[in-house]
């Protein structure tokens, strides 16, 4: 009995050990085919950034040469008894391809030397020398971001930027805040229809307040100027109560009744115990706030007509744009150097910002 219990085990080990092979290779499947999935997508979106780094690092020539490729590249030439003389990829009946720079020209054969041994005797090639590509090496322009940034004012317009993004960001930051914790914390009449009313708010296109509210600021005199982009931040924008009530509600209310029993107040408390433990949160709205003013075209360019000199970066490349045109390597540079700095912000605080994000909603 004992023999035909361990052959049956044996049999049921040799039957499942082909279904746990098949598993593990269809599971290997799925995770190469959502890897690939991923970094087909991510290349898609990455493509417009490459595109702009490389022509950045181009000239005006490499720009117009339609055979040009697509990394920046500068025709190979050498000196050579006080002349100079182009390279081209020479190819020979053998199939063989040979860097080869063009010495005496000729109609049906002609010289050439070879770059790496210009000692050596100069090679007889019969065919036209017209037909051959010329050879190319990898030739960086960095010049470019110089001669960008002192050709826009890239400094003015990136303290400009700076000036806009940081204040809006501490009054669209501190206001929401203060909203969210008496949102979240405090019993008043109609608080929900209140907070209903306000999160409504969040679906009312921009395009319809546009008019009368460009107009008020008008008839304040206060176009064109920073207060009608700065001063709307210190009144709290719907989403991000939302995001930062959600937060603060996941806060145990121990921790408040705690801070009361030692004779914290109200305003104690929520300076002491709330905003210490939202941190994650709070850097999530900044930076979504930081980008957005960093990023705002519309509102400068509607406010700060006129004013040339307090223009952020995004429309001073517009400015650029429209009086060097014709340079596109210029113009690429200038974009690239306005996207190091969002970047950099991110990267050292993504840990914040994806804490903030994932925690909110989870009570």
């Amino acid at each position: 009995m004992a023999t035909i219990s361990q052959d049956a085990n044996q049999s049921s080990i040799e039957q499942t050990a082909p279904v746990r092979v098949a598993k593990v290779r269809r599971n290997l499947i799925v995770k190469f085919g959502v890897t690939a999935l991923a970094i087909a997508v991510l290349s898609i979106w990455v493509m417009p950034l490459f595109y702009g780094t490389v022509t950045s690092l181009k000239t005006e020539e490499q720009i117009a040469d339609p055979t040009a490729p697509i990394l920046p590249a500068r025709a190979q030439t050498i000196e050579f008894e006080g002349e100079e003389y182009d390279v081209y990829n020479v190819p020979f009946e053998d199939g063989s391809e040979r860097r080869l720079a063009l010495y005496q020209k000729g109609r049906q054969s002609s010289t050439f030397i070879d770059p790496n041994d210009l000692s050596a005797e100069p090679i007889e090639w019969e065919g036209r020398w017209r037909q051959l590509e010329a050879a190319r090496v990898i030739s960086p322009t960095w010049s470019n971001y110089p001669e960008a940034f002192t050709t826009i004012s890239f400094a003015r317009l990136m303290w400009n930027t700076f000036f806009y993004a940081i204040v809006s960001m501490i009054g669209a930051v501190s206001s929401a805040a203060i909203v969210a914790y008496g949102f979240a914390r405090f019993e008043f009449p109609f608080r929900n229809l209140l907070f209903i009313i306000l999160i409504s708010t969040i679906i009312l296109p921009p395009q319809v307040t546009l008019v009368p509210t460009y107009a008020f600021w008008v008839w304040l005199g206060l176009v064109p100027s920073w207060w009608p982009l700065i001063l709307p931040a210190f009144f709290a924008n719907a989403y991000n109560v939302f995001f930062l009530r959600q937060y603060f509600l996941t806060i145990p209310r121990e921790m408040e009744e705690a801070a009361k029993i030692d004779g914290a107040g109200p305003i104690r408390t929520f300076w002491s115990v709330i905003l210490p433990q939202s941190i994650p949160a709070l850097v999530a709205i900044s930076l979504f706030h930081f980008f957005f003013a960093w990023n705002d075209f519309f509102g400068p360019l509607i406010y700060l007509a006129g004013a040339r000199e307090k223009v952020p970066i995004t429309v001073g490349l517009t400015f650029f744009e429209g009086i060097y045109g014709s340079q596109p390597h210029l113009i690429q540079a200038a974009s690239i150097m306005t996207l190091i700095i969002p970047i950099v912000i991110f990267f050292f605080a993504q840990r914040y910002f994806v804490q903030g994000i994932v925690i909110t909603g989870n009570k």
